[in-house]
């Protein structure tokens, strides 16, 4: 690692703080493309193991992987008018095939040659909901074809002018499913099911607390008959929106003639959902559990989940140690754990310390002589406290260290939120909260556009969600939080990302 940066505190600038953290932990730096970012190996291996994960639930619930072009036609997203309003401002376009040289030196060396003009402009992916549509219309003819199933793991392009590492990058990986089906109400199944599955996802693996929901019209993706999505409330209190599942109807079914022969001989539209998560998960996992030190990986999601730091002074210490670490990491990772022994003689332990503590790893064992004359090496977790653990059993209580790590964040996470919501708010209790600290309000709201906008007008919060049962307060609201109008649902608001 190069020589470590101070990392600015979170309560004198959360921005800062964020920034620091992702360049200490190695995680990923911005590139010489404007608003992309490189995602440098540490980072790119936990997005790596939150692949993996969800990948296994997309499977056992029946979805296969599938690979669509990145290229899609610009009248695909004319075809479905609210689609295409909704990404217009966002699109790259392709629209020449090639470069010529000018004889000319420097930035003038070459330009595009005219001659290769496409026929018609090629729009590179924001989401692939058109193209893969098309697709369907080609491969479902009868009822028996239903549901189709798919996921894409793949690269997106939405052209954004502010840009914030993993959150909002021009350029940014992520899955999206996409599905048929045969009716409605099993479109409703599919998209409540991948909204589980997220939350599961969030909860057990990031240990990222979240509320679940469906999104206001104003809110929803566009096209779409309704959207789901998981919140979390990170540590500054923004709201971050960590994946969305959409019930899309027939309206891309009929955009793009996506038909099936029924049971009983007839023609019907299918019903589509689309849903996905993206790489601003692993600014969610930062921003939830990191502090003030550098990045805290939950041990799940951790690239490296124990380190074990020798501790010497002479060659036959070493050799020693060596030999008793060498056994311990192989012991760890025969238990299925992710391990690293930093047998490097040209750092102090000091530093050897300081970097794990950096890179988020969950648990150190430093073993130096003293240790070994004992039977034990010292366990420290990267959220605090360490102990003398004995050798015999280390591997059952770096196994049962790890699993506490992981409940106690997703515990501190979910308090946090907690302690960081007010319930039945007034109009000034909410005008003062959001001017404040900020966090999860939940009031009731009219269903008025107009009332949602002036909300966000003046104190830069949206309805994040209309929350699940579970997560709805005792007594339901009886009037708008604030027009004091009826109100038809509760709501959360927040400020965001």
């Amino acid at each position: 690692m190069a020589q470590a940066q101070k990392i600015t505190p979170r309560a004198k600038d959360f921005s800062e703080w964020y920034g620091d953290v992702i360049a200490q932990a190695q995680l990923a730096d911005y590139s010489p493309v404007r608003g992309c970012m490189v995602i440098r190996p540490h980072g790119y291996r936990i997005w790596e193991l939150m692949q993996r994960a969800l990948d296994d639930m997309f499977r056992a619930t029946g979805h296969r992987n599938a690979y669509f072009p990145l290229f899609i036609p610009m009248s695909f997203l004319a075809k479905e008018a609210e689609h295409v309003e909704g990404f217009a401002k966002e699109v790259a376009l392709v629209t020449h095939t090639r470069l010529r040289a000018t004889g000319k030196h420097g930035a003038d060396a070459i330009e595009v040659d005219p001659t290769s003009a496409l026929e018609e402009p090629l729009v590179v992916r924001p989401t692939s909901e058109t193209i893969i549509y098309a697709m369907f219309a080609k491969w479902i003819q009868s009822y028996r074809d239903l549901p189709l199933l798919l996921n894409q793991w793949a690269n997106v392009v939405r052209w954004e002018l502010r840009t914030r590492l993993f959150l909002r990058t021009t350029e940014f990986l992520w899955q999206e499913g996409h599905t048929a089906h045969v009716d409605e109400a099993d479109a409703e199944r599919e998209a409540r099911t991948i909204l589980g599955i997220y939350r599961r996802f969030a909860e057990e693996w990031m240990a990222m607390p979240v509320i679940t929901g469906v999104k206001t019209e104003s809110e929803r993706f566009a096209g779409a008959l309704r959207t789901y999505a998981i919140e979390a409330l990170m540590q500054d209190n923004k709201a971050l929106q960590a994946g969305t599942s959409h019930n899309l109807g027939q309206n891309f079914a009929k955009a793009f003639t996506v038909q099936y022969q029924t049971a009983a001989g007839g023609l019907e539209y299918v019903w589509n959902t689309s849903w996905g998560v993206s790489t601003r998960l692993i600014g969610g996992l930062i921003m939830t559990h990191s502090d003030d030190n550098g990045l805290i990986a939950p041990p799940r999601l951790a690239p490296v989940q124990v380190a074990i730091v020798p501790i010497w002074k002479t060659d036959e210490e070493k050799q020693q140690l060596s030999a008793v670490g060498s056994r311990v990491k192989e012991d760890l990772e025969k238990a299925g754990l992710r391990v690293e022994f930093d047998q490097r003689d040209n750092m102090k332990p000091g530093a050897k310390y300081f970097e794990w503590e950096a890179l988020g790893v969950p648990v150190r064992l430093e073993i130096g002589p003293r240790d070994l004359a004992s039977g034990q090496a010292m366990l420290a977790r990267r959220t605090g406290g360490k102990a003398p653990t004995p050798l015999q059993g280390l591997t059952s209580a770096v196994a049962t260290a790890l699993d506490e790590i992981q409940a106690s964040l997703f515990a501190a996470a979910r308090e946090r939120r907690e302690h960081n919501s007010i319930r039945s708010a007034t109009k000034t209790q909410f005008i003062d909260f959001m001017k404040g600290s900020g966090g999860f309000a939940y009031g009731g709201f009219c269903g008025s556009a107009s009332c949602e906008a002036e909300i966000k007008q003046q104190t830069n919060a949206t309805i994040r969600v209309l929350p699940d049962p579970e997560f709805r307060s005792k007594e339901a609201p009886k009037s708008c939080m604030w027009c004091g109008a009826p109100s038809v649902a509760e709501a959360v608001w927040a400020q965001a990302y």
